[in-house]
């Protein structure tokens, strides 16, 4: 039995030793913010915080979440008090097929912990490494940017 902390809260799951969190999160835990997109870490669908840091979940085994802190875009907000950055991607409809939108909005959010006033460049280079095929880049930076409370 593994215990963990997710979206505040402690949690058990019995599962193999080197499963990924992933599979955790979706299917022991039914949350479905964080999505396997390419299983590589590359893409950035599954990302979530860890202790606060953008993270890719598919590249993160059950033992080396122990006693660390697990937030997915379940946990960063609720329909009646959204993130600022859930709030800002909905005002600027910073999505479309919404496949990406997990790992660009737990991205921006961590970017935003880290540096609340980033600049655009700040902004765009970090979102690069969000893969989105839909052509929203322009809106995912505006979005972004609001959120941080500056505006282009």
């Amino acid at each position: 039995m593994t215990e963990l902390f997710v979206n505040g809260r402690k949690v058990r799951v019995e599962v193999p030793p080197g499963t990924r969190l992933i599979y955790v999160l979706r299917n022991d835990l039914a949350l479905n913010g964080p999505k396997l997109g390419c299983a590589r870490g590359q893409c950035g669908a599954c990302t979530i915080h860890l202790d606060g840091i953008a993270a890719r979940s598919c590249q993160i085994s059950i033992e080396a979440v122990q006693g660390r802190s697990i937030t997915t875009l379940e946990g960063l907000g609720t329909p009646d008090r959204p993130h600022p950055v859930q709030a800002a991607f909905i005002a600027e409809q910073a999505l479309q097929c919404g496949y990406c939108t997990n790992g660009m909005i737990m991205q921006a959010a961590a970017l935003i912990a880290a540096k609340p006033s980033p600049s655009e460049a700040e902004v765009s280079a970090m979102m690069n490494a969000n893969l989105c095929r839909c052509g929203c880049q322009p809106r995912v930076v505006r979005a972004v940017m609001k959120a941080a409370g500056r505006t282009l």
